[in-house]
């Protein structure tokens, strides 16, 4: 099994996809009105209008109501992409050394969805993610 994407699922796609091509500095794919993707070399964010639901099984999804996952992205040096992303995010936390290595930026995207950006530092965590190098 290989990981290939996350989906959101949203009310306002336009926004969205908006928003994460700004922060993330990737252009979108648009592959119909309701769904797009941000594709990276570690996997791709998919987005999607929740009219999409309505081939999948309608009302699994809910716009907006994500209390329990957080989408991390890792970026070169998290406090230059802070400095550049400033103007679209509102923080939850600024960079900050967390414990286990990694220095991180969180914020929530327009829907409300927990969003880390992270950056290794110490040297176990570069190891653990020298293979995205």
């Amino acid at each position: 099994m290989k990981f290939v994407s996350i989906r959101i699922v949203t009310a306002e796609i336009e926004r969205l996809v908006g928003f994460y091509a700004a922060v993330t500095g990737v252009s979108p794919q648009w592959y119909t009105e309701d769904f797009a993707e941000l594709v990276t070399e570690a996997g791709s964010l998919a987005i999607a209008s929740e009219r999409t639901m309505q081939l999948f099984a309608a009302g699994a999804a809910r716009p907006a109501a994500n209390a329990s996952v957080i989408i991390e992205l890792l970026v070169t040096d998290v406090d230059a992409t802070y400095r550049k992303i400033r103007p679209h995010i509102d923080p939850l936390q600024q960079p900050t050394t967390m414990p286990w290595g990694n220095r991180s930026l969180l914020f929530r995207d327009p829907d409300g969805n927990l969003v880390n950006l992270f950056t290794p530092v110490s040297e176990a965590a570069i190891a653990k993610f020298a293979r995205y190098a």
